[in-house]
């Protein structure tokens, strides 16, 4: 049985952005604190996940994206204007109980969750969903191993 996504992703209450839609202080604000809760839900499911930061650009030059791997890609973290997206690199192979995958779910290896402003993730279920990803690079890596 599917949870339904309002028990996954809970609504609070935010502070809007410009009329206009350029970008303020607060929605760079609100996306960074987002990745570094993030960041620590990561680290609290498998605190030897590697964070690097990938894939800089000229929009995007201080930041770049991080990738979060064990054995692997796990997932990555891109802040766009409207939304944080983490990315799960083989997230169609994962069980999602709590129906935290929102985005990318046509896709034939990758799912994604798309955290919008005012939105906050369940961190257990994000937490469980980090640790299946690291084992099942593990799991992939000593196949691998055992082909040799």
């Amino acid at each position: 049985m599917k949870i339904p996504k309002s028990r996954a992703m809970a609504s609070r209450k935010g502070a809007s952005s410009d009329r206009d839609g350029a970008r303020t202080k607060s929605d760079v604000d609100w996306r960074q604190e987002t990745l570094a809760r993030i960041r620590t839900l990561i680290r609290e499911a498998d605190p030897q996940v590697i964070e690097e930061v990938k894939w800089r650009k000229p929009s995007n030059a201080m930041q770049g994206v991080p990738v979060w791997s064990r054995d692997g890609i796990i997932c990555t973290g891109e802040t766009y204007k409207d939304k944080v997206k983490l990315t799960f690199a083989k997230g169609a192979a994962l069980n999602d109980p709590l129906g935290l995958f929102n985005a990318s779910l046509d896709g034939g290896v990758r799912r994604a969750i798309d955290i919008r402003e005012g939105e906050r993730i369940d961190g257990k279920a994000l937490v469980a969903l980090i640790r299946a990803a690291a084992a099942l690079n593990a799991k992939s890596v000593k196949k691998a191993k055992a082909a040799l």
